[in-house]
């Protein structure tokens, strides 16, 4: 029997709700729960309508390691897939902990105050989760996610040293509004307007925020103006495939989007501290999050495809080589199949899959790890059968 528990019902909690349905094979028992019980009521009762699988629901705050355990304790379940926002991964690991529950998220820790990305707080529970005897899966969504899959296959099939690695992850969809962001736009937003790093020489090279950018040719999509950011995979990468000479990250953006992202940080609606307002205290960008489109209700008039995928230079046999792997997914076909757009689905397919290889047996090492450090094989394999396809280009122009 294998019980799951997805905490948070997001665009990517929804997807991953639908997709766990999909292979009741391997989740025969499925537990959604969110801070408000009544939206994860309507996911369970879209799922129960397109799939005819049944799914229990329930509340938490995930704030609360206190909630947490109480929720694991009633349900039991041998995997939680962390779905719910970043600030909340170290309570959940320590609930896990303490129930004896493996676990598994889409994203790093970050903390609330500080718009920063870094592993060290997760990996610091290596030797808690090798003695309990539990699998932590760090960062299985597409970027972090299968991008590090996509970096082991390579290097386990195609380099004997990958050289220089190039994240390429483009939105060439378009939602017909003025101004939405595509996941938590708390976090969207965050993660946009840090500073550039990319990794060089066995160091980190910091940029201004969007400072550096070119146009990139994306399949079936033509060129995008793409941006240097910082994007967390980057530090595990670089870390479990020490022949990297460098390594960097990028992301397209529209002018619209700039635009408007410049004028939100000019009038102070990015901030994440504290302002007093009214007799209250509120956070600028969290008031922003409540007025702005929800995420979740983009799918609908969503048209267009992303593309996001890896394009690595090295050696093979003495003799240096490019190979670029990528994903196309359609907006459209993402919301026809559970009701998110693609930028969602391709966040939640992979947290699925992540979970289904490791209940399958497939990826069973105790202690904490990210996606790279296992066998990529049949992950890529899922990845065609879930609804990510995934092309090569062996020695083709990177562009980069």
């Amino acid at each position: 029997m294998s019980k799951v528990l997805i905490i948070g019902v997001g665009g990517v909690g929804t997807v991953v709700a639908h997709k766990v349905a999909q292979n009741s094979d391997v989740f025969t028992d499925i537990v959604l729960a969110s801070r408000t019980k009544s939206k994860c009521d309507k996911v369970a009762a879209d799922i129960e309508k397109r799939l005819g699988v049944k799914v229990t629901t329930d509340s938490v705050d995930a704030d609360s390691v206190d909630q947490l355990v109480a929720l694991f304790k009633k349900h039991q379940p041998k995997l939680v897939i962390n779905v719910a926002l970043p600030y909340q991964d170290l309570t959940i690991m320590d609930a896990c902990l303490a129930c004896g529950v493996n676990y598994l998220d889409t994203a790093n820790y970050e903390p609330k105050d500080v718009a920063h990305f870094e592993y060290s707080w997760q990996w610091a529970y290596k030797d808690k989760f090798e003695k309990a005897g539990l699998t932590a899966i760090l960062g299985c969504g597409f970027d972090p996610g299968v991008s590090g899959v996509y970096t082991a296959y390579a290097a386990k099939h195609h380099f004997d040293e990958i050289h220089y690695l190039d994240i390429v992850d483009c939105n060439a969809g378009n939602h017909h509004k003025a101004f939405a962001t595509n996941f938590n736009p708390e976090i969207n937003i965050r993660e946009i307007t840090q500073k550039g790093r990319f990794y060089e020489n066995g160091k980190w090279v910091e940029t201004g925020a969007l400072e550096i950018h070119k146009p990139l040719s994306y399949p079936n999509i033509g060129p995008k103006d793409s941006y240097l950011m910082y994007h967390e995979e980057l530090e595990s990468l670089v870390k479990n495939f020490p022949s990297i000479k460098r390594a960097r990250f990028w992301m397209t953006f529209g002018q619209e989007y700039l635009t408007h992202l410049r004028v939100i940080q000019d009038i102070g609606m990015a901030r994440i501290d504290e302002v007093e307002y009214n007799g209250m205290k509120i956070v600028p960008l969290q008031f922003l999050k409540a007025v702005l489109p929800n995420p979740q209700d983009l799918g609908e008039n969503y048209e267009g495809e992303t593309s996001i995928g890896c394009r690595i230079r090295g050696l093979k046999n003495g003799k240096e080589k490019t190979y670029y792997v990528y994903n196309n997914c359609s907006h459209h076909n993402a919301f026809l199949e559970t009701g998110m757009q693609g930028v969602s689905y391709t966040t939640g397919v992979p947290a699925m899959i992540g979970a289904m290889m490791f209940l399958t047996g497939k990826w069973n090492k105790v202690g904490v790890y990210n996606v790279e450090e296992f066998d990529p094989d049949p992950f890529m394999e899922q990845l065609n059968k879930q609804g990510l396809p995934w092309h090569e280009v062996f020695d083709g122009d990177l562009e980069l």
